[in-house]
C-alpha cells in the first residue's frame, strides 16, 4: 500500500517517487510543530499515535540538513527535525477544487504569533550560526566536501578512514560466506600434512582478494608474515555477531511498524554439538502480506523454567519486541520436548493473555498430538517412522524397490496400491493419516527391508543393507504393531477436525464448533476403554500374526517380572495401562489446553470474513467475540455500527462481485481503508500460527530453515552464519556494521589492525 503525503498541495506518494516518507514523530512536543506546520485543522484532534501510525510527511517538506543519508538504504531523520517548507497558497488558483486536506486559516493574531515565534527562533541560532562559520574559518577542510557537517562530528582522520574501508571488506567477506552458505572453517586438522600451513576459507577469501588488487587490504597484509591470521577468531566473532544483529533488526523493524506479531518455534536442532530452538515471527508487513521470518537460534535449556526465562528475555531485552503486542505462539517439538515448551507457552500466558497459545498450520494436528504423548513406546515409535521414511528417501532405486513390492502384494487392487506408491514419494510422515497409511504399508515395508538386507545378487552395499536389516527388526518388533494400531485408531477421531483447521478459512471456522463433538467421542472412548482396547489389541495381534511376528511384552518389563510369581499381567492389561489409556487422557487434556477459550473466541471472529458471512447468511455476531481484542482497535466505540456496516456491504453486493474467502483477500480490499476496525481485526486474526499462509511466496523463512539444516553438516552449522543465509535477500547496512563495530572495541588494539595472530606450524 502506498504512502501518501499529508501535506496541503503535495500529491507525492511513495510509488511514484524514490523520496522517502517520514512518520509523524511520537514525542507529543514534536508532533504537534508539526501539526502546526502542515496548518491541517482536521488532525489537531488526532493523537500522535494515530498520526505516527497513519500519515507521512514526504522529504520535500524538510531542510536539506534536517535528513541523514546513513547508507544507500536508509533515510533518517535528525531527532529535532521540523517541517518547514510548504505551499500554502496553489490550492487558491482554483478555488472551486475540492481539496481533502483543507488548509486552516489564520486569525490576525495566529499571524503575528507566529512571526514572533519565527523572529525568535533565528535570533537564537544566529549566535550558533557564528560559532560554526568562525570554527570552519579556523579548519577550512572541513568544507572541501561540499556537505553541511554537525557541530559535534569531527571529521575523519587518513588512518580512520583507511581502517573504516578495511572493516568494509571484512564484513563483506563474512556476508558473502553467510549467505553462499560457506563455513568458517577450511580443512580438518588431521587433513594438513605436519608443517604445512593452510588457510581456514575466511582467510583464503581474505587472500584472493588482496591478490585481485584490493589496495586496502594489500596496504594491510603486505609486510604481513605467510602464517598469520589477518582477523582473530574472536574478532569472526564479534563481527559475526554484529551482522547477526543489523540484518535481524531489518526483520525486527517492520514487525514494531506492524505492531503486531507471533512467535513460532521449530523442531530443536543440534548447531556445532549445541542444542538449539529455531525462532520464526509471524506479521503482516505495509503490503498487507502475512510474513513468516526466520529471526534467530534461541540456545535450548533442559530446565524448562530457565528455558521459560531465556526465551522471554531473549525476545524482550536482546531482540527488542515488545509482548504487549504478541497475539499469538505456537511451538512445533519433536517428542520429549514437548512438556517443556509447554511450560514457556504457560508462563508467556501468565504475563501475556493476549498471546493465545495455538496449533501452528504447518503441523498436522495429528502428527502434534502424538508427539506429544509422553509415553515412552510413543517416542520410539515416531522416531523410527521418521528413519524408515529417510532411508527410503535416500535414493530412487530404493523407492523403486519399495514400489516394486506394493506392485505385487496389491496386483488384486491396482487403485489402491497406485495411491500408496504415490504417497511413498511424498513425505508422508506429516501426514494426518500417517498412521492409516503405515498400517496399510506396513507390510510391503518389512518385506522390502527384509529383502534389502539378503539380497543375494549384492546390488546394495553393506551400509544400506546393514541399516535395513536395523529398521526391519524395529518396525517387526509387537511393541511398535500395537503402538502404530492404537495410535490410528485414537487420532482416528481427530483427524477430520485437524484436516479442517489446515483447510480454507471457512473449514476453520466450522472446526471450531466441532470441537465439543471431537471431545465427547473421546471421553465416550475414555468411559469405555476396556471394549476400545480390546478390539485394538486384536487388530494388533491379527497384523502381528499376519507379518509372522511374535506377540510378547516388551524385554524390560520382561526382566522387572521375573522374580514376581504372583504377576498374572497379560499382553493386553499391559498394554491397556501403559500405552491405551495414558495416550487417550493425554490427547483429551491437549484438545482442552490448545484450544482454549480464548483460542475458540479468536478463530469465532473468523465469520468477518465475506465468505464465511454469507454460509451463515450474514446473520453473525462479532462482536461478542471481538471483545478479547478490543484494545487493539482504533476505534472501538464506533466497532458496532462498522461490523453493521461490513455486513450491509456484502450482503447487498453486485451479482458479478464474488464475496472474498479468505483474510488475505479481505485485507488487500481497495476500501478496507474505510473499516479500520474490521482491518485490525482481520490483522490480528491472520498472524495466529492456526491460521495457513494464504501466499506461499511469504512462507520463506521456514522453507529456507530447512533447506539450510538440510544443505549443512552438523559440525559446520553457525547460528550467525544461518541467519545471513536464510535471509539472504535482506538489505544489510555495511556502515553501520562498521560503526556498531568500532563502538565495540573501545580500544585500538581492539580494532583488527593487520597485527595478526601467529599460527603455530603442525
Amino acid at each position: 500500500m502506498p504512502n501518501f503525503c499529508a501535506a496541503p498541495n503535495c500529491t507525492r506518494k511513495s510509488t511514484q517517487s524514490d523520496l522517502a516518507f517520514f512518520r509523524f514523530p511520537r514525542d507529543p512536543a514534536r508532533c504537534q510543530k508539526w501539526v502546526e506546520n502542515c496548518r491541517r485543522a482536521d488532525l489537531e484532534d488526532k493523537t500522535p499515535d494515530q498520526l505516527n501510525k497513519h500519515y507521512r510527511l514526504c522529504a520535500k517538506h524538510f531542510e536539506t540538513s534536517m535528513i541523514c543519508r546513513t547508507s544507500p538504504y536508509r533515510t533518517v531523520l535528525r531527532d529535532n527535525a521540523i517541517p518547514t517548507i510548504f505551499d500554502l497558497t496553489s490550492h487558491l488558483n482554483n478555488p472551486h477544487s475540492r481539496h481533502r486536506k483543507r488548509i486552516k486559516e489564520l486569525s490576525e493574531d495566529e499571524i503575528r504569533t507566529l512571526k514572533q515565534k519565527k523572529i525568535d527562533e533565528t535570533s537564537e541560532q544566529e549566535p550558533k550560526h557564528k560559532e560554526i562559520n568562525n570554527s570552519n574559518a579556523q579548519n577550512p577542510s572541513a568544507e572541501e566536501g561540499g556537505e553541511e557537517q554537525d557541530e559535534d562530528i569531527l571529521p575523519l582522520t587518513l588512518e580512520e578512514k583507511e581502517n573504516k574501508e578495511y572493516l568494509k571488506s571484512l564484513f563483506e567477506i563474512l556476508i558473502l560466506m553467510g549467505k553462499q552458505n560457506i563455513p568458517l572453517d577450511g580443512h580438518e586438522t588431521d587433513e594438513i600434512p605436519e608443517g604445512l600451513f593452510t588457510p581456514d576459507n575466511f582467510q583464503a577469501l581474505l587472500e584472493c582478494r588482496i591478490n585481485s588488487g584490493e589496495e586496502v587490504l594489500r596496504k594491510r597484509f603486505e609486510t604481513t608474515a605467510v602464517n598469520t591470521l589477518f582477523c582473530s577468531k574472536t574478532q569472526q566473532k564479534q563481527m559475526l555477531e554484529i551482522c547477526e544483529s543489523c540484518i535481524r533488526e531489518e526483520t525486527l523493524r517492520e514487525v514494531r511498524d506492524s505492531h503486531f506479531f507471533s512467535i513460532i518455534t521449530d523442531d530443536v536442532v543440534d548447531i556445532a554439538g549445541e542444542e538449539h530452538l529455531p525462532v520464526l515471527v509471524r506479521f503482516v508487513d505495509e503490503s498487507h502480506n502475512l510474513r513468516e521470518e526466520f529471526v534467530g537460534f534461541l540456545p535450548y535449556e533442559a530446565d524448562a523454567e530457565i528455558l521459560a526465562v531465556k526465551f522471554h528475555t531473549t525476545i524482550t531485552e536482546k531482540w527488542g519486541l515488545n509482548m504487549e503486542y504478541c497475539r499469538g505462539q505456537a511451538y512445533i517439538v519433536s517428542s520429549g520436548f514437548s512438556s517443556k515448551m509447554k511450560v514457556v507457552a504457560s508462563r508467556l500466558l501468565e504475563k501475556y493473555p493476549q498471546a493465545v497459545y495455538t496449533l501452528c498450520s504447518s503441523c498436522a494436528l495429528n502428527m502434534w498430538l502424538a508427539k506429544s504423548v509422553p509415553v515412552v513406546g510413543v517416542s520410539v515409535a515416531l522416531g523410527t517412522i521418521e528413519e524408515v521414511c529417510s532411508f527410503f528417501h535416500r535414493s530412487p532405486q530404493l523407492l523403486l524397490e519399495l514400489d516394486n513390492v506394493i506392485s505385487v502384494l496389491f496386483q488384486n487392487n491396482e487403485e489402491k496400491g497406485k495411491e500408496l506408491k504415490e504417497i511413498c514419494h511424498s513425505q508422508w510422515t506429516g501426514r494426518h493419516d500417517a498412521f492409516e497409511i503405515l498400517v496399510d504399508l506396513l507390510q510391503a515395508l518389512v518385506l522390502c527391508l527384509d529383502g534389502i538386507n539378503s539380497d543375494t545378487n549384492i546390488r546394495w552395499n553393506n551400509c544400506i543393507a546393514g541399516r535395513a536389516f536395523v529398521l526391519c527388526s524395529a518396525v517387526t518388533d509387537f511393541d511398535f504393531i500395537v503402538t502404530i494400531v492404537v495410535l490410528k485408531n485414537v487420532l482416528s477421531f481427530t483427524r477430520a477436525f485437524g484436516k479442517n483447521l489446515q483447510g480454507q478459512t471457512s473449514d476453520v471456522f466450522f472446526a471450531a464448533s466441532s470441537l465439543t463433538a471431537v471431545l465427547h467421542s473421546l471421553n465416550e472412548v475414555m468411559e469405555n476403554i476396556e471394549v476400545y482396547h480390546e478390539f485394538w489389541f486384536e487388530e494388533a495381534t491379527n497384523l502381528a500374526t499376519k507379518l509372522d511376528i511374535q506377540m510378547k511384552l516388551p524385554g524390560k518389563f520382561r526382566r522387572a517380572q521375573q522374580g514376581n510369581l504372583e504377576s498374572q499381567l497379560t499382553s493386553e492389561s499391559y498394554y491397556k495401562e501403559t500405552l491405551s489409556v495414558p495416550t487417550v487422557e493425554h490427547i483429551i487434556q491437549e484438545l482442552k489446553d490448545i484450544f482454549s477459550e480464548q483460542h475458540l473466541k479468536a478463530l469465532k471472529c473468523l465469520s468477518l470474513v465475506p465468505s464465511v458471512m454469507g454460509q451463515l447468511k450474514f446473520n453473525t455476531s462479532e462482536e461478542h467475540h471481538a471483545d478479547m481484542y478490543r484494545s487493539d482497535l482504533p476505534n472501538p466505540d464506533t466497532l458496532s455500527a462498522e461490523l453493521h456496516c461490513w455486513r450491509i456491504k456484502w450482503k447487498h453486493r453486485g451479482k458479478d462481485i464474488e464475496l472474498p474467502s479468505t483474510i488475505y483477500e479481505a485485507l488487500h480490499l481497495p476500501d478496507i481503508k474505510f473499516f479500520p476496525n474490521v482491518y485490525a481485526l482481520l490483522k490480528v486474526l491472520c498472524i495466529l500460527p492456526v491460521m495457513k499462509v494464504e501466499n506461499e511466496r511469504y512462507e520463506n523463512g521456514r522453507k529456507r530453515l530447512k533447506a539450510y539444516l538440510r544443505n549443512t553438516l552438523t559440525d559446520q552449522r553457525s547460528s550467525n552464519l544461518a541467519l545471513l543465509n536464510i535471509n539472504f535477500d535482506i538489505k544489510h547496512d555495511l556502515d553501520l556494521m562498521v560503526d556498531t563495530y568500532i563502538k565495540l572495541c573501545t580500544t585500538k588494539s581492539e580494532l583488527p589492525t593487520g597485527n595478526s595472530e601467529t599460527i603455530e606450524s603442525t
